[in-house]
């Protein structure tokens, strides 16, 4: 117990000596941004570049391309419309999805591997 004291007491500043206003403001804002920072890094910038990904994903989306959907249901694009799908999931059944329901392309088209 006298341990955690004397730690304690060597971190407050002497007796009759006051630490400067300004440079505990200074080092408070510098703290701020430095968390700022940290936060910008780890939060921020991974899902910035995450969205970038999927945008890029849904724009090169392909006829012919196998695709699994959020819901969970795998099916190969037959047609591409501006904002929907047209996604083949067994023979004659095809669905019209958003483009934002894939959640990630499974494989690329024949075409698209042999122009690669």
């Amino acid at each position: 117990m006298l341990r955690l004291f004397e730690v304690l007491a060597f971190a407050a500043p002497p007796p009759g000596k006051e630490q400067d206003p300004r440079a505990a403001m200074m080092q408070m804002i510098l703290m701020f941004g430095a968390l700022g920072l940290m936060f910008y890094f780890m939060m921020i910038r991974p899902q910035q570049k995450q969205r970038k990904e999927q945008e890029n994903m849904l724009k090169n989306l392909r006829a012919g391309d196998k695709v699994l959907l959020s819901s969970g249901i795998i099916g190969i694009i037959s047609s591409v419309k501006d904002k929907t799908l047209m996604v083949k999931i067994a023979d004659n059944v095809k669905i019209e999805v958003l483009k934002t329901a894939v959640s990630n392309v499974i494989q690329k088209s024949e075409d698209e591997r042999t122009n690669s």
